[in-house]
């Protein structure tokens, strides 16, 4: 544990019920955290009539009067075995100034973004404002987070709210029971994560999370309250978040994300919103040069140009499908063919799978597989039909 909670000393039957012992009893749960209390005499905070609290900062027990347990000051220092949490980090004006002239150097190769999209999501992890990246699924929202936090050489927290079920116990953590110490309460590693200074915290897929995650964040996020709530109860500990503790939310905002739930307006005013876009067509084909250097240029350029001409179908006003081909895909695909894969091979495991066979002759997957063949030079008729037979009738 390593939140603040204040405990009364009280008489307690021992195990076997024969013996009274000084027990530490949470006076509000009624929860014995006796086996929790290490740097306090018991018996001593008994007898004095005192309460004890244990401090968030360094994780020690004092022992307070019952009418200054909201206003207890430390007492003691941390000992030698005890690591004192990281300084944050201070930054003004000119050190902001100066690290925006020199940041598009240091993004990664592999992240392709536009400059002034970095700079800005640069700025706002730096000044500790939440941001949330927005755009389609697979165009590396998630990497340029991470490329963001090393950037800046800041520790990132990961967590994926999209496959979050137990939202309370994730955020805030579980109350378990033990025959050997009874009660106790496990803190999520999210709650350390707050706490820790210069930490980036990537929300992820923050547009699919449960309803109860969203209502735990909003003052998380907030940036006038800035506080993680352990317990809905009045009065129950709160804890702060660390002053340099930075957010970074993904989602996927658009009707063919069927799964996403549309956020609510106040959560999204607590984020300021950076869009990461597909790449177009020479982006797609310089990151794959990068990744995949001995992958030959006419191989990239028609992976590259199969996806670019999916996402503008997706754009159009008559579009017949509905799913573009993703970044994510596309490096799947260059990885393949460098392992010896044909085109054709790819379009059969990387991409058919993604389109709807419903429809026959007039299916996704029918347009898709059209399209994939105008870029296989190997001398049959440009339509083809679902089924792998060439038909020149079809209707596209």
């Amino acid at each position: 544990m390593n939140y603040p909670i204040t405990l009364c000393i009280a008489m307690g039957a021992s195990k076997k019920g024969t013996k009274q012992s000084v027990r530490a009893i949470d006076a509000e749960t009624g929860l014995d955290y006796t086996r929790d209390v290490v740097y306090v005499t018991l018996k001593g905070a008994f007898d004095a009539g005192k309460w004890i609290r244990k401090d968030s900062a360094n994780g020690r027990w004092y022992r307070v009067e019952p009418n200054a347990k909201q206003t207890m000051k430390e007492t003691k220092k941390p000992t030698k075995k005890e690591t004192p949490a990281p300084a944050a980090v201070e930054v003004d004006q000119s050190e902001v100034f100066a690290f925006l002239q020199t940041c598009v150097e240091k993004r990664p190769e592999e992240i392709i973004v536009q400059d002034l999209t970095w700079k800005f999501i640069c700025r706002s992890v730096l000044r500790g404002r939440n941001v949330l990246l927005t755009g389609p699924t697979g165009c590396g929202k998630s990497q340029t987070a991470f490329a963001v936090a090393k950037a800046l050489e800041r520790p990132i927290f990961y967590l994926n709210l999209g496959a979050t079920q137990d939202p309370r116990g994730t955020l805030i953590g579980n109350t378990h029971f033990s025959k050997d110490s009874g009660t106790f309460f496990n803190e999520s590693a999210f709650v350390k994560a707050i706490q820790t200074p210069n930490t980036v915290i990537l929300l992820d897929e923050i547009s699919r999370a449960h309803p109860e995650a969203w209502n735990i964040l909003m003052t998380v996020l907030d940036p006038g309250q800035r506080y993680l709530r352990l317990d809905e109860a009045v009065n129950s500990p709160t804890i702060k978040v660390a002053d340099t503790v930075s957010f970074v939310g993904t989602a996927n905002i658009g009707s063919e994300y069927t799964a996403t739930r549309v956020m609510d307006r106040a959560m999204m005013d607590r984020f300021i919103i950076a869009e990461i876009p597909f790449l177009n067509a020479l982006e797609e084909k310089a990151l794959l040069a990068r990744l995949y250097p001995e992958l030959n240029a006419q191989s990239i350029s028609d992976i590259a140009e199969i996806a670019a001409q999916t996402r503008s179908e997706v754009r159009s006003d008559s579009a017949k499908i509905g799913t573009p081909i993703s970044t994510r895909s596309t490096v799947e695909m260059g990885g393949l063919m460098l392992d010896g894969f044909t085109l054709q091979e790819c379009a059969e495991v990387s991409i058919y799978p993604l389109y709807s066979a419903d429809g026959g002759m007039q299916s996704e997957r029918t347009f898709v597989r059209q399209l994939v063949q105008k870029y296989i030079p190997d001398g049959t008729a440009d339509t083809i039909t679902d089924n792998g037979t060439v038909d020149t009738n079809l209707p596209f």
